[in-house]
């Protein structure tokens, strides 16, 4: 047996290894940890022309049957030896963990916080899916038709399969496709380029619960073959930055998973009490590493804001790298050392126009970007700004990050723009109504809850449901 594990491209239930391969590299060390083999277009579109097979083989399950096997699927990632590879290898869940955090930079605690959210969604699955159809009876949706409260009902699928183009960045992302398999959808996914084991896992658990291996396409390729596979499924999902989303953002068949610019904002009712959410902010900033859509990348006040951007900054300042199994870490290394170069050159390159301050400059006492046993991290930064229009009001980078802004609370709504996430601190029955209604905000929380907080059963970004299927008119003489 090769001592390297070798993640074969899953061409719809059949392992295929192909001349052209990448590896995968401890981000410390630059061991070899695997080699992933990829394909091109021609591939990947000569398989999806086979999509309706894939299909069949989950139409021959009920939904609740398909909910109990992703249960099952869930319990099998969280604690199961599953299969890595097509060279005889296995993977523990400790494995598993290891290995994902040399290769992305997480630590081990945020891997292990990723694997329960994961596990929690697909233990779930039946109150997350009554949330998103709003209790609809989903025996409806094995016969394509029904009568629910009084109510004719018929439902079809809007595709084939879902495509998805996923990120490097954080492993729970791969939560959001987890309702495609029980909604009888196969799934097609381009891995990210540094965190393929994160959704061969899943697969490998889907398979080893009992749902068809035709389910479900693994298709690591390059920039041409992920747009065939946003094409040809019908319905897809992208992860990327700013420009990427401009691409497609026309097109209501993929939906868009960008930056989430989320934020906290505090009322004029509750600012007095600022020092009892310091907190709740900082956690919002930092938690997962602030790799996370969802975390805050602005604190939006209607004064004090040198006060509180000082206060955040003693307590994030000092954070530092730690070894990758320390329980306490809270920072991730980078997989891509030039993507943490960026950034830093980015945030110095803004603090150059006048009206914004590296707060935490002082408290770090060094460099932002720093070295740890061969690994490269981005250490947190809290920045003041005078206003929204300074450049670095209203970024988002994959590190702690954020800057505070003092914005009359008149002018909030207006000046924040698109947020994912926000974080609402404040009791006054008028300023809630005016965020409840704002057309910018997803996710809302009322209250000193963190940006990071969501609720399986509602979705923060999108509607995998409504995603999948559209409802139709039907009358029936027989």
């Amino acid at each position: 047996m090769s001592t390297v594990p070798h993640l074969p491209v899953l061409r719809l239930g059949r392992s295929y290894e192909s001349l052209d391969k990448l590896e995968i590299k401890d981000h410390r060390t630059g061991e070899v940890k695997a080699e992933v083999s990829s394909v091109n277009a021609g591939i990947v579109r000569k398989d999806l022309r086979k999509l309706g097979e894939a299909r069949a083989a989950l139409a021959k399950f009920t939904i609740a049957q398909l909910i109990d096997l992703s249960a099952k699927a869930g319990e099998l990632f969280l604690n199961g030896t599953l299969p890595l590879g097509d060279r005889g290898h296995t993977q523990s869940p400790e494995e598993y963990i290891a290995t994902l955090s040399v290769t992305s930079g997480l630590p081990h605690v945020m891997v292990r916080r990723n694997m329960a959210k994961i596990h929690h969604a697909l233990t779930h699955l039946k109150e997350i899916l009554n949330g998103l159809t709003r209790g609809l009876d989903l025996s409806i949706l094995d016969t394509g038709f029904g009568e629910q409260f009084g109510t004719k009902l018929s439902f079809f699928p809007t595709c084939q399969a879902l495509g998805l183009v996923m990120p490097s960045n954080s492993p729970a992302v791969n939560s959001l496709w987890l309702p495609a398999v029980a909604l009888k959808t196969p799934v097609v996914i381009k891995p990210g380029r540094d965190e393929p084991w994160t959704p061969f896992r899943l697969i490998q658990a889907f398979i080893a619960a009992g749902v068809p291996a035709e389910a479900f396409g693994f298709y690591p390729t390059d920039h041409e073959g992920a747009g065939e596979i946003l094409k040809s499924s019908g319905r897809a999902l992208i992860f990327g930055d700013k420009s990427t989303m401009a691409q497609y953002a026309n097109n209501p068949a993929i939906e868009l998973h960008g930056p989430g610019w989320s934020k906290i904002i505090v009322g004029e009712d509750q600012i007095e009490n600022w020092r009892d959410y310091i907190d709740v902010m900082a956690a919002s900033i930092s938690d997962n590493g602030g790799r996370s859509c969802i975390n805050a990348s602005a604190i939006v006040v209607p004064k004090y804001a040198a006060e509180i951007a000082d206060a955040l900054a003693q307590k994030l300042g000092p954070v530092a790298p730690t070894r990758n199994d320390d329980p306490e870490a809270r920072l991730s290394g980078f997989a891509n050392v030039k993507m943490a170069e960026f950034i830093d050159a980015q945030i110095e390159d803004g603090l150059k126009t006048p009206g914004a301050t590296d707060v935490t400059a002082k408290y770090r006492n060094g460099p932002r970007k720093v070295e740890f046993e061969g690994g490269v991290y981005l250490r947190p930064t809290i920045v003041l700004c005078d206003s929204f229009d300074h450049p670095l009001s209203n970024k988002e980078y994959l590190c702690p990050y954020a800057s505070v802004v003092q914005c009359p609370q008149a002018e909030v709504l207006g000046r924040i723009g698109y947020s994912l996430s926000v974080s609402a601190i404040t009791k006054d029955p008028a300023f809630i109504e005016q965020v409840r209604v704002a057309s910018n905000i997803e996710r809302l929380n009322i209250g000193p809850v963190s940006t990071m907080a969501i609720s399986w059963d509602q979705p923060h970004e999108g509607n995998m449901f409504e995603f999948l299927y559209r409802r139709r008119s039907i009358e029936r003489a027989w």
